[in-house]
């Protein structure tokens, strides 16, 4: 009897010995490595974002930037209005909005900047005098 249990573990060993020297706990995963061998970026800030063109989501922004805006809160609405162009960048509200914040931030570069996009995209705009009226300020 006590030859067939010796036997019966000595199998088991053998068996678990056969399948890999270690055994993967309950939910744990292999990890995952990239083409050129290396595990992948855990830290989201290092990444750099892909914009391509999407119009709804420049209007998300620029309406998030227009709540930041409201609430005198105007780096971080100046945030969400270049955002909004990078998603759109032919989006002539987005940079006017850009240009207004910067203008409350007294970056007056960043401001002349977008001001000067903004006419670029919308020359004939009704508010076109006023807003050179401020760009002439500005300079």
């Amino acid at each position: 009897m006590s030859r067939r249990l010796a036997a019966l573990v000595l199998l088991a060993v053998v068996s678990l010995h056969a399948q890999g020297p270690v055994l993967k706990k309950r939910g744990e995963t292999q990890p995952q490595v990239q083409k050129d061998g290396l595990p992948p970026e855990e830290d989201t800030s290092v990444t750099t974002k892909e914009y391509a063109f999407n119009p709804l989501q420049a209007k998300k922004e620029i309406t998030v930037g227009n709540e930041y805006f409201k609430k005198h809160s105007y780096r971080a609405a100046a945030g969400r209005y270049t955002e909004a162009t990078k998603w759109n960048s032919g989006d002539a509200e987005a940079w006017l909005r850009l240009a207004e914040a910067q203008e409350k931030l007294k970056d007056q570069k960043a401001a002349r900047d977008a001001y000067g996009k903004y006419l670029e995209l919308a020359s004939d705009a009704k508010n076109a005098d006023e807003v050179r009226k401020k760009l002439e300020k500005l300079k």
